[in-house]
């Protein structure tokens, strides 16, 4: 017997397709497409919101094409987060290119908030004031959209992240959601309560009935037409959140690191609103119906993929896989330093006007020691995040577990194992983002029994070992700390 279930995985270069087999326990089919990404401007980064939302559509219908739909149980969806849209709630079209999460267009009027309304924001949302999150966005578009303020006066226009245009669009307009997880990372959300907050809403000019209404994770949202079937759609998570659920971090200190176009580090810190005192970031992790909120400390590293798709993009390697073979060709970077920094540094520093820098060049420098150095770098930033994490909470596992696109690097991921002094664990499926919404999707539908039943389907791949000792470590780190330091 088969029980499909499909998960649409939205994210910042690329959106896919996955359908999981919950009886061979095995993702069977996928389909992709790349979504383009618009630099109008220095600082600023936009994206085609109905681009996203038909290249999500046909990923869908081509793999639904080749099931049979009846045995298709539902349809998740995890997407990248922050990114912001505004639409007109009668036609479905977006008004405005979607503003991405990478984009600092907002940053001076973040900076421009005060004291007060910094620490506010901070301790509503567990979020640092920055012009990653969503609010800032929204506001900017409000101000400079003629569309958008002509719409707002006729209560005709809708604001959200991908997940609520996504679900719009598939629900055929009918469901206007977007969840907790998603809602967690606008800067409007009060997290402790898991309501829009009134005064959030104030300071940066939103009305809350453009906003969404706000769904558990394992919730049923809506439904997809296809074929005269109505395929549920249920299970939606932010990307890092959806990920943490599909490495099975579902307790108190488990920990996992995402190395795709940015990388996060997220610590499961249960039932407990915690809060950093090292810039870094709390966030909702999951919310089940009939259950407490669990949250999550979070680091983000702004570069990561992002930085070794620059390396290929300037002709010096040839993807991916060609810059860990490079890498490998030596044992060291010959003193360089490379900081990923290309659209400024995230946690811990948050310094939005910081740019990528290669430094410690030599007359001897290879290609091969810069492409060991942009993958070192990446780890180093990882720890960076590792270290404030440990400072701050004494609960970390001794395990991390791994996944990503650079999560395939020997270089990358041995020197976080090296740095961390963690034991790395990378599944053997790979699709750990997709993997999350899946498992919701079908704890929402009954296709899962509970937490174990899920647990007991995870396969391990590679583990990495840390081989240097405490010494070494701290005489890497503060090479890096120097480099950190020139870069700012």
């Amino acid at each position: 017997m088969k029980k499909y279930i499909i998960a649409i995985d939205e994210g910042s270069s690329s959106v896919r397709a996955v359908v999981f087999d919950a009886f061979k326990n095995e993702v069977v089919l996928s389909r992709k497409e790349k979504l383009k990404t618009i630099y109008p401007q220095p600082g600023w980064v936009e994206q085609d919101a109905e681009e996203i939302f038909q290249k999500s559509k046909a990923c869908l219908d081509d793999v639904l094409e080749k099931l049979d739909p009846s045995l298709v149980y539902g349809i998740g969806i995890t997407n990248q987060r922050e990114t912001s849209i505004m639409w007109n709630k009668k036609t479905g079209m977006p008004i405005a290119p979607a503003i991405s999460w990478q984009c600092r267009r907002t940053a001076d009027f973040i900076k421009s908030l005060d004291k007060t309304t910094q620490s506010y924001i901070f301790k509503t949302t567990g979020l640092v004031p920055d012009a990653y999150f969503s609010a800032s966005k929204f506001r900017w578009i409000l101000k400079n959209n003629k569309k958008a303020q002509t719409l707002l006066k006729q209560n005709n226009l809708c604001a959200g992240t991908v997940d609520s245009f996504l679900v719009f669009r598939l629900t055929n307009k009918q469901s206007f959601v977007s969840d907790i997880t998603n809602a967690s990372r606008t800067m409007l959300l009060n997290i402790k309560t898991g309501k829009w907050d009134e005064k959030l809403l104030s300071i940066f000019g939103i009305d809350k009935t453009i906003l969404p209404e706000i769904v558990e994770n394992n919730k049923v949202v809506g439904y997809y037409s296809f074929d005269g079937k109505q395929i549920p759609i249920a299970g939606i998570c932010g990307d890092q959140q959806s990920s943490l659920f599909g490495q099975m971090c579902f307790s108190k200190g488990d920990a996992k690191i995402t190395f795709g176009t940015g990388s996060f580090m997220l610590l499961n810190t249960g039932n407990d609103f915690l809060l950093s005192k090292h810039k870094l970031v709390t966030t909702i992790a999951l919310k089940l119906e009939n259950k407490p909120i669990t949250y999550a400390i979070e680091g983000s590293i702004f570069n990561c993929g992002s930085a070794v798709d620059w390396l290929e993009n300037i002709g010096l390697t040839h993807g991916p896989k060609d810059c860990d073979r490079l890498a490998l060709e030596v044992s060291n970077t010959n003193e360089a330093q490379f900081v990923p920094a290309f659209t400024g540094l995230g946690a811990p520093y948050w310094e939005p006007n910081a740019k990528a820098s290669l430094i410690g060049i030599l007359l001897n420098t290879q290609k091969t020691h810069i492409a060991r150095a942009v993958l070192e770098g990446i780890a180093y930033s990882v720890f960076d995040v590792f270290s404030v994490l440990d400072k701050d909470f004494s609960f970390i596992g001794k395990t991390i577990k791994v996944d990503g696109g650079v999560s395939n690097s020997e270089v990358c991921m041995q020197t976080t194992s090296n740095m961390t002094q963690r034991k790395l664990v990378k599944s053997k499926e790979v699709e750990s983002t997709s993997m999350g919404v899946i498992y919701l999707c079908g704890l929402a539908l009954n296709v899962f029994q509970n937490l174990n039943d899920i647990k007991s389907r995870y396969k391990e791949e590679r583990t990495y070992l840390p081989k240097i000792t405490e010494e070494q470590k701290q005489e890497l780190y503060q090479k890096w700390k120097n480099a950190i330091k020139r870069t700012i």
